[in-house]
């Protein structure tokens, strides 16, 4: 060992972004089987051990402590351990010094060559595999590398990420070194290395290219509440400001629609609607169905169910193509939605909830005119408290005339 090859181990934990440590595991696997090649038996344990301070190696036999002895070589009984080790138990090593050899036949060499090239490839996979772990969810840049089929290879710079036909955008063509950005759905760990999935056409795309063109949802000031999409055709998207004075839609839309054609240039021809949400359902989801104008909402919040009503010539509008934009509403605001004309059976035969607290106070409303009607009629005796109050006010009457 020496400078030289201290310095290529640097070069190659710089070049692999490995670390050095995984290195010197590596070497020194390939070190021991190389070793046991050409100066011991098959069945011997070599270790090896590199000082990568001072360039040295130190190697050393391996035999395990055990209660009856099957193989000498790897092998030795607790009774003749305890002879070298006072401290020797079942199951534990006896380890042996053996001298260091560097000249290392070709065989040997070829060896310690292929467990290096391994093991490297090994420990680069779990890099990789931790490092794209950690950005699941995220939006990354990446190149087309390679059509497969109809799977597209994206070289996301460390790993490749493949592009299955469900997570495209419908009608988008790609070709071969194409920039564009995918949003990273998973990444798996398989027998040839970590597999990652890619989309273009997952809800979070739109999330994350409005985030980088919008600095109000950066800062806080705005919030995306919602996003249902069919990628290459329609988004609906719902935003709300999160500081007073600011306008969440205008935000997004930006001056001249600047920021969404922004979006729009990475996505292509997809349409984007931007609706203001809202906590009342009611006014949200009348928001949901935009561009149509809605002339009421009825609710039923039981079966979260809802009655959208509106005029004849708004009917189309709201509804959508093949039913798309009420589909979009329905997904963007959790609730079930039909949409009717003005004066339709169905808006009369459908059960709408009443308010819990109109509901509660129209029971005490008819209780307390049940309870009074009681005291008149002598069925039922007059609170003390109520009479007492009654006298009250009599008096301050009497007060006021005087």
């Amino acid at each position: 060992m020496n400078e030289e090859f201290i310095s290529a181990l640097e070069q190659i934990a710089e070049e692999k972004k490995i670390s050095k440590e995984s290195i010197l595991e590596a070497t020194e696997s390939a070190l021991a089987a190389a070793y046991r090649k050409d100066y011991a038996k098959p069945s011997q344990t070599i270790r090896c051990k590199i000082d990568p301070v001072k360039g040295t190696t130190e190697f050393w036999l391996e035999k395990k402590i055990v209660e009856e002895v099957a193989d000498e070589n790897a092998e030795i009984l607790l009774a003749d351990a305890l002879k070298e080790d006072k401290d020797a138990v079942i199951d534990g090593v006896i380890k042996y010094p053996l001298p260091t050899k560097e000249d290392f036949g070709r065989i040997a060499a070829q060896t310690a060559k292929q467990v290096i090239i391994q093991k490297l490839k090994e420990v680069e996979r779990e890099v990789v595999f931790d490092e794209y772990k950690t950005l699941e969810g995220k939006l990354l840049n990446g190149v087309v590398q390679q059509i497969e089929g109809g799977n597209i290879i994206v070289d996301l710079g460390r790993a490749n990420g493949v592009m299955f036909p469900s997570e495209q955008i419908t009608g988008e063509n790609y070709r071969v070194g194409q920039r564009i950005k995918v949003l990273l759905l998973r990444v798996e760990q398989t027998n040839k290395g970590p597999q990652i999935m890619v989309s273009r056409a997952a809800d979070d795309v739109i999330k994350y290219l409005f985030m980088i063109e919008v600095p109000e949802i950066e800062a806080g000031s705005v919030a995306i509440m919602g996003i249902a999409r069919e990628a290459g055709v329609r988004t609906k998207m719902s935003v709300r400001a999160l500081q007073e004075g600011v306008d969440p839609v205008g935000s997004c839309v930006g001056q001249r629609g600047t920021r969404v054609q922004a979006v729009l240039g990475e996505i292509g021809n997809e349409k984007i609607d931007i609706v203001l949400w809202n906590e009342e359902p009611e006014t949200y989801i009348a928001n949901a169905l935009s561009p149509a104008k809605i002339d009421s909402v009825k609710l039923n919040k039981r079966a979260k169910e809802a009655l959208v009503i509106v005029n004849p010539d708004q009917l189309s509008l709201a509804i959508g193509k093949n039913g798309q934009n009420v589909r979009l509403a329905a997904r963007l605001t959790d609730w079930k939605i039909d949409v009717i004309e003005v004066g339709s059976e169905a808006a009369k035969s459908f059960k709408e909830d009443k308010d819990e607290e109109q509901e509660k106070k129209k029971v005490k409303k008819e209780e307390s005119k049940k309870k009074k009607k009681n005291i008149k009629e002598g069925k039922e005796k007059e609170p003390e408290k109520n009479k007492k109050e009654k006298k009250s006010a009599t008096k301050k009457k009497e007060t006021e005339k005087k």
